[in-house]
């Protein structure tokens, strides 16, 4: 079971693709939405979040596309979470309620979110690459 939703799923699979795939030209994001089964206007929103955030940049005219806007050690899981819109930045209202939900069960789940984002900003891109490449688990 995936914790994650799956548009920051998707997010990180396209920043992963375009890693593989760019050799030195931009990615179509029609190629990316044919590889992902996915029809274009699905991930381009997730692109152009990509884009604005820094990780990704696009390039204009008829062969243009994305390409990274970073060195793929410099791009972490976390970042292209929260640059998609799917990790909370910690601007949320206080869940209120009961003495157990507000001293006992949030403090609980705030711990093991941060444990997760921080393991997540340890994930880069280059370490998936590596991973499909054949070469090692992701991560270690």
């Amino acid at each position: 079971m995936l914790l994650l939703p799956r548009k920051g799923v998707l997010a990180i699979a396209a920043v992963l693709d375009i890693a593989i795939n760019a050799r030195g030209r931009p990615v179509a994001a029609k190629s990316l939405a044919t590889r992902h089964r996915l029809p274009p206007r699905h991930l381009e929103p997730v692109l152009q979040a990509l884009v604005r955030e820094g990780i990704l940049r696009g390039v204009r005219g008829p062969r243009g596309g994305y390409e990274l806007a970073r060195e793929e050690s410099d791009i972490a899981a976390n970042d292209i979470l929260r640059a998609a819109g799917t990790v909370e930045n910690g601007e949320d209202t206080p869940l209120a309620g009961s003495a157990l939900l507000s001293n006992v069960v949030v403090p609980a789940l705030e711990r093991a979110e941060e444990q997760f984002s921080e393991a997540l900003a340890r994930l880069t891109v280059a370490d998936l690459a590596r991973s499909a490449d054949g070469g090692q688990k992701p991560g270690g």
